[in-house]
């Protein structure tokens, strides 16, 4: 029988949002279809400058007759004020929860616990596995299974490929395309207007995303993020998060599709430094290698 490995993800804070228009404030301002997070429990959402790119990125939870804003921690104080500059008037309360509720992923297999107070499959991939919210210390009670620390949940994060912001890229400098939330259930494109909305709808209708986060291996350790990657001495990419476990080197990078069709198709080496990676696409990705002229 598959045995249950839980983390309690420290680096992640809450924050509450609730009120007679929490749905209305929300639905007119993230990525996410909040009608489809009322009907399924949870959604993968961000919220985007004027221009389009990623401001913030965090799940969403159903929970009662508010909602909960899954983020990372160092920034949740950030994102806390900006929602409060879109407020406005409208009738919804902000609150960023102190650290007695906290945050568990639980994966290898089903899991339940009646103390928690929100309890999903996370929604981005469902083989992530789950997210609980609740009290850490009786959350880890009922589980029942495994206790790991953070840094095994990075390897099963990494080791499927999807990227997260801060971890793997920059706040404001990449559109929702690029961080792969088209892919990952983290974008409508059905529901109305919302900030940011105009850009990312002509990068769908026009399918003129470049650059993805994708996975790569090695057989040397991966460098830190934001180091770049390169092939014949251009620049294709970034690298985001990497880990090692067990002599394996896995990582995700920021790199332009194109230019790495075309390398592999010139059997030319894609190196970062003088170590050379090997890039594949995610086995959930929808996005093919684009076309290219291999004798460019």
């Amino acid at each position: 029988m598959p045995s249950i490995s839980f983390a309690h993800l420290t680096d992640r804070a809450l924050i509450r949002v609730s009120g007679a228009d929490a749905s209305h404030f929300l639905q007119n301002l993230v990525t996410a279809d909040i009608e489809g997070v009322d009907k399924t429990g949870a959604g993968s959402s961000a919220l985007l400058t004027p221009q389009g790119k990623i401001l913030f990125d965090f799940l969403i939870y159903k929970s009662g007759d508010a909602y909960l804003l899954d983020a990372p921690k160092c920034t949740a104080a950030d994102l806390l004020k900006r929602l409060g500059f879109y407020r406005l008037r409208a009738k919804v309360d902000l609150e960023l929860l102190s650290d007695e509720t906290g945050v568990v992923a639980a994966w290898g297999a089903p899991a339940q616990a009646s103390s928690a107070h929100v309890s999903v499959t996370d929604p981005r991939l469902g083989d992530l596995g789950q997210r609980f919210v609740g009290p850490v210390a009786t959350l880890s009670q009922e589980l029942g299974g495994k206790p790991v620390d953070q840094s095994t949940y990075e390897f099963h994060r990494i080791e499927r490929a999807v990227p997260e912001g801060l971890k793997d890229y920059d706040y404001s400098d990449i559109f929702p395309h690029d961080a792969d939330l088209d892919q990952l259930n983290g974008v409508s494109f059905s529901k109305g207007c919302y900030v940011g909305q105009e850009v990312v709808s002509r990068v769908q209708h026009r399918g003129s995303a470049r650059k993805r986060f994708v996975p790569v291996t090695s057989e040397g350790l991966l460098p830190e993020k934001g180091t770049g990657l390169t092939a014949s001495g251009k620049n294709i990419g970034t690298m985001g998060s990497s880990t090692t476990v067990e002599d394996r080197n896995i990582g995700i990078a920021l790199l332009r599709l194109d230019k790495v069709r075309q390398a592999k198709d010139n059997d030319t080496p894609i190196l970062c430094g003088d170590l050379e990676i090997q890039v594949e696409l995610p086995d959930w990705a929808t996005f093919t290698w684009p076309e290219t002229d291999a004798a460019n």
